[in-house]
């Protein structure tokens, strides 16, 4: 699990460098006014910013449901140990 959170990282990482890289690209061949391009950049920033917060909220649900799902997987199996113990001992 580890280990796929690395390369998690390393995709948003990569996905936000390739938006600055394009970005940059894009203003030094466009043919619009430098207003606009700060317009269309802004524009484009927000809407990278929005997809981020989007990904982060969803991995976040991700990883609550896997945690609420092992802890009462654990609560389980604590409360038939805990049952086998208590069988054990009155025998």
């Amino acid at each position: 699990m580890e280990q796929c959170t690395k390369c998690g990282g390393h995709l948003v990482l990569g996905l936000l460098a390739g938006a600055a890289i394009g970005a940059a690209v894009g203003m030094l061949f466009s043919r619009h006014k430098g207003t606009v391009n700060r317009r269309i950049i802004r524009r484009k920033g927000e809407d990278i910013a929005e997809d981020v917060a989007e990904t982060i909220e969803d991995r976040i649900d991700q990883l609550s449901d896997a945690f609420t799902e092992k802890l009462e997987s654990l609560k389980s199996e604590i409360k038939s140990r805990v049952s086998a113990a208590r069988d054990f001992s009155i025998d």
